[in-house]
This record gives structure tokens, sequence and C-alpha cells, in this order.
């Protein structure tokens, strides 16, 4: 009988529907809360466990999980049988609640450690285990750079039942990466590798680390070009984070923010770095449409840096209304070799499977596979 530690960061990516960027430090924590932002994390982790708990075979592991928020709730929500370890001393939790409980879980004879959050979390789980015990992120925050995370809960607690299943089990040191929030919130992205943990090696459930920026000016110009050239009057187009995005505004001669959600109608900026409240009440107000690109290395359009974009706005708009960019390089770049979507709402995810068209350059563009 295997034994899984399971711990959940619960303020991890609180702050990605109301456009914070992160959720990173007390302060942001209580603006996101504020700004009436629910946090996702426990939904993650609870899907994971619920997908641990059906997949694997029945006896072949025991749970051990955080005190209270940080994943007994979750396994007592799903019926799952667990031994808390640690103590947290309120819902808010902090950095070094995830490193002591990682530890005790450790010395308690943890054999894999599953843990939702994101990149600070992954930061922090190196901190505690090391390669010492094998890992398996569920992604739960706003920047998820780090090669350590499945591609989805369900990923991951697939990846955790055959993690059960393994007799010689084969680990990889993947990449713990992390950015400056405060750089990031100011438009600049400076990741930096903090160390590497230990990653089953069940390749098809994980994400790679996300890749640099691309500087193809020509395609991107081009591609700018032809959303420019296609923009109807009285139409307003939401603008998605990232650099091929920017290209856009700036064909358009108008200020953008970068890494936040950015509307404009019949040329003229009407929004800026809008949040996941003001999205909606703008798509119900107005014929909208959203245009987004894919997350370079990782191949993400949705879940990775645009949680504004959450699942009662993408099934109100529908993909008809939403435009997908990117420069072939990237596409051709993706490790996975498909567009991936990471709603938060599994049911969703499987809906948007298929195939989408993506723009690739004025009057040019390609089919490209979306999974799950």
């Amino acid at each position: 009988m295997k034994t899984i530690g399971f711990i959940i960061n619960p303020v991890a990516g609180i702050g990605g529907r109301v456009g914070l960027k992160g959720s990173d430090g007390e302060n942001i924590q209580t603006l996101a809360r504020k700004k009436g932002a629910i946090p996702e994390a426990p939904l993650r982790g609870e899907t994971a466990l619920r997908v641990l708990k059906e997949s694997a075979p029945e006896g072949s592991f025991r749970l051990l999980v955080g005190a209270r928020t940080m994943g007994e709730t979750a396994a007592q929500f799903v019926g799952m049988k667990a031994k808390a370890v640690g103590s947290v001393s309120s819902d808010h939790t902090k950095a070094e609640d995830t490193i002591a409980i990682a530890k005790s879980m450790v010395k308690c004879g943890a054999e894999l450690l599953m843990f939702a959050g994101g990149d600070g979390t992954a930061r922090n789980i190196y901190e505690a285990v090391g390669t010492s015990i094998p890992v398996i992120g569920i992604p739960a925050g706003v920047k998820i750079h780090s090669a350590v995370y499945a591609i989805n809960p369900t990923n991951a607690g697939k990846a955790a039942a055959s993690f059960c299943r393994e007799e010689n089990l084969r680990c990889k040191e993947c990449e713990v990466m992390d950015i400056d929030e405060d750089a990031f919130r100011a438009g600049r992205v400076a990741a930096r590798l903090y160390g590497y943990l230990n990653v089953p090696e069940f390749g098809s459930y994980f994400q790679s680390m996300k890749s640099g920026g691309y500087s193809e000016k020509s395609e991107l110009a081009g591609i700018a070009h032809e959303i420019v050239e296609s923009m109807e009057q009285n139409v307003v187009y939401i603008i998605g984070p990232g650099t091929t995005p920017k290209a856009i505004l700036d064909d358009l001669q108008l200020p953008s923010t970068l890494l936040g959600m950015d509307a404009v109608k019949n040329g003229v900026l009407i929004g800026s770095d809008l949040e996941e409240n003001e999205l909606y009440h703008l798509i119900q107000r107005e014929n909208c449409r959203i245009v987004i690109t894919v997350i370079g290395g990782q191949g993400h359009i949705f879940g990775r840096g645009n949680q504004q974009l959450s699942p009662r706005i993408i099934r109100n708009l529908g993909m008809a209304n939403i435009t997908i960019i990117a420069t072939k390089k990237k596409l051709f770049d993706l490790a996975a070799s498909s567009l991936i979507v990471d709603t938060g709402d599994v049911k969703l995810d499987q809906e948007l499977s298929g195939f989408a068209r993506v723009i690739t350059g004025y009057h040019d563009s390609m089919m490209f596979p979306i999974r799950a």
C-alpha cells in the first residue's frame, strides 16, 4: 500500500479572476477578497482527489492530508478517509504552513506528495522536500511556469492513480520556476529557476515549462493587421494578455496592460485591465468578441494567466466569438502538439475539445487540435 500526502494552498490563484495576476502576499490576498474573489484551489484539489479515489485500485493507498482547509476539508467532502497532518491557526494560511506540513508528511512516510497551488507553492514544496520524494502539482495558481504541474486537476488525479499501480516508478527532475509578481504587474516578466522537484514520468499528464516570449516581429505584425482589418463597428473586442495580443493594440496605437484584459470599441480603448466581473457585465450589455493567444511551450489557451475568462464568460460568448492568435513557431514548438484548456470546469473543458482555427499571420491561419 502506497502512502500519498495531499496539500492544498487555499489562497493559491485567488487573485486570478479579479485581475491581480498573482496571489503572493497577504496584501494581495486581502485585496482579492475585497474584490469578491472566491478561492478555487480547494475545488481543484477536490477534483484531483475524486479522480484518484475513482481511478486507483481499492486499498492501494493511504492518504495523509494537510489540516483543515489545507487538505482535510477536501478529503471529507469527497468521502475519503485520511489522516490530518500538522495544524493551521486560521484559513488564511502562509507559506510556512505549507513547508511545515510537507516536511511532516515526509516524516510520516509519504511516498508521493500531491499539492494544489501555483509557482509560489511549488517553491514552498521544493524548500520542504527537495528531490527526496516524487511530487504531482495540481494547477491552481495564476502564474504557472513550473513544469511540475499536471495539465489539469483531472490529470493530476490520474497520475496519482498511476503511481499507486506502478511497481518500478521512474521520475525526472522538473523545473520550479517563479516570477517577480510586482514586476509582472508592471508588465515585465522576470522568471527565475529556483530548483527542481522529482516528478513521475507520466508525460501525457504533465505540462511543459512555460517558454519565453517570441520576437517574430513580421508575423506578429501580420497577425495584428489581420485582426484590426476584420474589426467591425460597434463590436467590443476584448484583447487578452501576452505579447502577441499586445501587437493588436500597438497596431491601433493604443496603450495596453500587456498582462491584463483590455477592451476596444470602434478603435477606442474603453476598458483597461478588466476583472472577471467587469468582463461578465460588459458581455451582457455589448456585442463582444475575445482575442487570446497560446501560452508558449505549454499550449494553454484558457487557465494560465487569463483566469479573468471564467467558465461563465466562455459559455456566454461561445468559441464562435473567441479568436485564437499565435505565430507558427509558437505552435510548432508546443511540447503537447495541441492546444490545452483548463477552465476549472471539467464539463466545459470537454465541450471545448476538438479543433480550432488559429490566426498565424495576415490572411493566414491553420487548424489546431484542442484537448482538456
